[in-house]
């Protein structure tokens, strides 16, 4: 174990090893931010579909109260 070889080794090998840690987590960490983007585009998209859907059931809610009722819900 004292030979400088086995030393430069251990440090190339240390260095590598680092070296490719860092890098896996930065892509990693770059693939989950493009994930959560896209979820989140997604979400939007679903519930602005949602938000009209709600609109709509409302207005038909209200015309049948106003229909049946007599009664004004605004």
């Amino acid at each position: 174990m004292n030979e400088p070889q086995v030393w430069t080794l251990i440090g190339v090998f240390a260095a590598g090893m680092f070296g490719m840690i860092t890098i896996v987590t930065t892509m990693f960490t770059r693939v989950v931010r493009s994930e959560i983007h896209s979820l989140r585009v997604d979400l939007k998209g679903d519930i602005a579909e949602l938000r009209g859907e709600i609109r709509n059931i409302d207005r038909d809610v209200s015309a049948l109260m106003k229909h049946t009722f007599g009664i004004d819900r605004d």
